[in-house]
């Protein structure tokens, strides 16, 4: 197995060795899927990197991308390393002051945008660094705006005459990812060309992969989950990237490009656990029960077991009747898929597996480049994000926290020595802000600390874990526990508006949409809802009441980041006057635990 120590040896090797085979694939307006090969990337990236050169970018400046997953994307991001840049990435779904509080922290010279609106927006900021802004959008205009120049990126691969590509060093700066900023302005994680490389190469050993295999790229790389397990991994690998059109188009997508291997997040399989089990629901009682039982033999085998005749024969009906189904919408070549940048719950974990579908969970940040541990084939636990990979470390504190070592650990905070610091233990651990536990070898988080909060009663609630099984609910399409220094747990929950219409049609009631939320038997329901789906929890972590809210938290009205974490100071803030009076209505209700 390789050991890759830059990003551009990782490029170099792969264009050299895989240069015929598809790199990225993108739907056309015909509906055709055409393929970028790895010698044509190549070239394009030498191209860029020229035009990058000539347009003043040195060795350590910064270059920085406002745009989704595209295949200009990735060439800017490796000619920004050929050139001896450090490439800044942001989202498309990120707010404007965000966009220009990155922009001015992290002294870019050069932005690439995504189309002609932002980069209009772009070159109304007064950043003092800023000279260039390319635009991806075909049918931009180059020319003077104010203080900077707009180009386009048609003139970048046109550019001519040559200069000397950069090898940078394995300590020199790769990635500058500023993290979401869920209290506060985001801090900018610097990571090395080692960082990113170590654990791509120490991803190979524990991820089966090969030239053949596939993957629908929809997690954005601007997110260095995405970037890193999926950008770097695949190229490093041969392996080709079909572009999802949109998360909308996900699911047709699937179908279309038949991925073998999946880099995804909780949420997609929290929505085909939730839609099988009502399609599951509305079968006879004989087809659930032996639905259940094939998945109870899944589980067995996992564990060891080896099913009976009866059993191997009921498991191969279910599975060619119902599973099959199921797997058919993800193409029906999926050999496994990575589940990373949230909790999977176990319950949901247990079920896809049963179905056939293997989901191996992962646990990183983006200080760590971001994969700390993963599952994999043979060493597979639910319940666990895995084995810590080849080459990091893992220690448990005496207060619970995880601290991670290893060469992947980033290189600190940009311009915040104090962040740094505080973060950073004095044998070179990273501090994670994580509660976890080490079970042979498989770690288990067990909660965040910065989240988890003090009821009146003195106990200690981590709220993301009960969030993880109330959102299991169709009834509910967002939630958001709150208790904090309170007699007991309330959540803000945004329902799944055509579930919810559905059943006030069966109660008979007249009302519909945002309407229903003022009927107390609409209430009612959502309070037992969560009391049926937070069963299993401690008596102290029950949710007792709810406040329910027609707008879902999202990145365009501050309630969510770009990386889909929830800002929980931001709806606390929104909806407090709501949370206050439920408190108040429910003052009878004494704390358990």
């Amino acid at each position: 197995m390789r050991d890759y120590q830059t990003l551009v040896e990782i490029l170099l090797r792969s264009v050299e060795e895989h240069a015929e085979r598809p790199l990225f694939g993108v739907k056309d307006p015909s509906g055709s899927w055409r393929w970028t090969n790895y010698r044509d990337f190549g070239r394009a990236v030498d191209r860029v990197r020229l035009g990058f050169q000539q347009l003043g970018v040195c060795p350590g400046d910064k270059v920085a991308i406002i745009a989704n997953n595209r295949v200009e994307w990735a060439v800017a991001c490796y000619a920004a390393f050929r050139s001896g840049a450090a490439f800044v990435p942001m989202y498309e779904a990120q707010a404007t002051e965000e966009w220009e509080y990155i922009l001015r922290d992290s002294s870019t010279k050069l932005v690439l945008t995504a189309n002609e609106a932002i980069a209009a927006r772009v070159a109304g900021f007064e950043l003092p660094e800023l000279r260039h802004i390319v635009s991806l959008d075909p049918r931009a205009s180059s020319g003077a705006r104010g203080a900077v120049t707009v180009h386009t990126y048609g003139s970048l691969l046109q550019a001519t005459g040559s200069s000397a590509a950069v090898e940078p060093s394995p300590n020199d700066l790769a990635c500058l990812i500023y993290t979401s900023g869920t209290t506060g302005h985001p801090k900018g994680v610097m990571l090395s060309h080692r960082n990113i490389a170590a654990n791509v190469s120490s991803g190979l050993q524990y991820l089966s992969l090969s030239p053949e295999d596939r993957s629908l790229s929809f997690l954005p790389w601007a997110h260095v989950f995405g970037q890193t397990t999926e950008l770097h991994v695949f190229l490093a690998t041969g392996a080709s990237m079909g572009l999802a059109e949109s998360v909308e188009k996900i699911l047709p997508n699937l179908a279309e490009v038949r991925p073998t291997v999946l880099i995804s997040v909780p949420r997609i399989f929290n929505r085909i656990y939730a839609s099988v089990q009502q399609q599951l629901a509305q079968q006879p009682a004989v087809v659930r029960q032996l639905a259940t039982r094939a998945i109870t033999i899944r589980r067995e085998q996992r564990n060891g077991a080896s099913p009976g005749p009866i059993d191997r024969l009921l498991l191969g009906i279910v599975d060619r009747v119902v599973f099959s189904k199921v797997r058919a919408r993800f193409g029906g070549r999926l050999r496994y898929s990575v589940s990373g940048g949230a909790a999977l719950s176990p319950e949901v974990a247990d079920f896809i597996d049963g179905l056939g579908i293997s989901v191996y969970e992962g646990y990183g940040l983006t200080e760590t480049a971001p994969v700390l541990a993963v599952n994999r084939p043979g060493f597979h636990r639910i319940g666990t994000v895995g084995q810590p990979l080849p080459g990091v470390r893992i220690e448990i504190s005496p207060e619970g926290e995880v601290i991670a070592y290893g060469e992947n650990v980033m290189q600190g905070y940009y311009k915040m020595p104090e962040e740094t610091a505080r973060v950073m233990t004095a044998d070179g651990g990273l501090l994670t802000g994580d509660m976890g536990e080490l079970e042979d070898g498989f770690l288990r988080i067990t909660g965040r600390i910065k989240e988890q909060y003090k009821l009146e009663n003195g106990k200690y609630v981590v709220p993301t874990p009960i969030e993880e099984q109330i959102k299991l609910s169709p009834l509910v399409a967002n939630a958001m526990v709150y208790g904090d220094n309170r007699p007991y747990n309330i959540a803000v929950i945004v329902p799944s508006f055509p579930e919810l219409e559905a059943w006030a049609k069966r109660q008979g009631l007249s009302q519909r949409g945002e309407a229903l939320l003022a009927s107390s038997a609409v209430h009612d329901l959502y309070v037992a809802d969560v009391r049926d789906f937070s069963a299993k929890l401690k008596g102290f972590e029950t949710v007792r009441d709810v406040v329910l809210v027609s707008e879902d938290f999202t990145v365009d009205n501050g309630l969510m980041t770009p990386s889909m974490k929830v800002k929980r100071r931001a709806v606390t803030a929104r909806y407090l006057a709501a949370i206050e009076q439920r408190y108040a209505k429910g003052s009878h209700m004494a704390a358990s635990g």
